[in-house]
């Protein structure tokens, strides 16, 4: 009896030693362990397209994961937004969402999600600027020429955009208040489709992400008349910025980040924010982005974070300014 108990106890001692012993795994330790969804709210093709998927590329490289872009078009980025919104806090579901969705904050009056609450801004991949560019048959060099041009046609001048809401539309909006010109908004499902009809010459005009016009217009395709932004661009040395062309308040620009729903594991955000800047900073990545006429970012979860609220109050104003509504 005495060997007996003496053994019971030997073995309830190792046993509660090894369940002492043994700490859970922390949240996202063998993160990432399957492929990742990068959710692209626009159509195929557009720069958020262009951007989520070089940038995704070598962010599968750095975590050693399938990085699979797909497109959620609609309602100007908000069901993808939505659909990530509502997806598993884990990691492996996250959104491209665009300077778009910071305006969508203050344009709907109803949205079923909120850009600064629903989702954990992981790092903006790159800035780029707007270029306003016109079908060739336009007979318009300069942003006053086009302004003159609208005039006298009587408001048959449209101006395209990928989406109402998106930076592109507010900058038309804008460029109509200062300029004292009233051109139609048509908003197409993405930036892609807004250019081919622009090409095609179904519209005038359009305010264009630099990555989307970029190779139309060095086609001769499209003709720009001014960029914005501080300086001119070194793949459009000849193009003015709008305060060379008269007009320094219009200063428009598009930005486009990684997000993650808003409940994913700290140690999965941290991850995924430090991958993300990574493989912004890789040599090839910056020289892609680059040629597609984008300012590289990258910056790292905290800074991102900041920034989407510092947008959506910037963007508050301007649409409050412009009187833009979809409601």
């Amino acid at each position: 009896m005495k060997k007996t108990w003496t053994a019971l106890a030997a073995s309830l001692g190792i046993a509660a030693f090894t369940g002492a012993g043994a700490q859970p795994a922390a949240p996202g330790a063998d993160f990432p362990s399957r492929p990742i969804r990068i959710v692209v709210p626009f159509a195929a093709g557009g720069a958020t397209d262009v951007i989520a998927r070089v940038v995704g590329q070598k962010v599968s490289e750095q975590l050693g994961q399938p990085v699979v872009v797909e497109n959620k078009a609609g309602a100007n980025g908000n069901i993808g937004a939505v659909a990530v919104a509502r997806a598993a806090p884990d990691g492996y579901t996250l959104l491209m969402a665009t300077s778009s969705h910071a305006i969508n904050a203050t344009l709907y009056r109803k949205l079923d999600y909120k850009l600064t609450t629903d989702f954990a801004a992981l790092s903006n991949l790159a800035s780029v600027p707007l270029v306003l560019v016109v079908h060739p048959a336009v007979p318009a060099k300069t942003p006053a020429e086009l302004a003159s041009y609208a005039k006298a046609e009587g408001g048959k001048v449209n101006f395209a955009s990928g989406g109402t809401g998106t930076a592109a539309h507010l900058a038309g909006e804008q460029f109509n208040t200062l300029a004292g010109v009233r051109m139609m908004h048509v908003p197409y499902k993405g930036g892609a489709l807004a250019q081919n009809d622009l090409v095609g010459g179904q519209v005038q005009a359009m305010f264009a992400n630099l990555p989307e016009a970029l190779s139309q217009v060095q086609a001769g395709r499209l003709r720009p008349l001014a960029v914005t932004g501080s300086t001119r661009r070194a793949n459009l040395p000849d193009v003015p910025t709008f305060a060379e062309a008269g007009y320094p308040k219009l200063d428009a620009r598009s930005w486009f980040g990684l997000f993650a729903p808003a409940a994913t594991p700290a140690p999965v955000v941290v991850k995924l924010s430090s991958a993300i800047a990574k493989a912004v900073a890789d040599p090839a990545v910056q020289a892609r982005l680059k040629e597609l006429g984008a300012d590289p970012v990258g910056d790292p979860h905290e800074a991102f974070q900041k920034f989407v609220g510092q947008e959506v109050t910037r963007w508050g104003a301007l649409v409050e300014r412009s009187g833009a509504t979809v409601d």
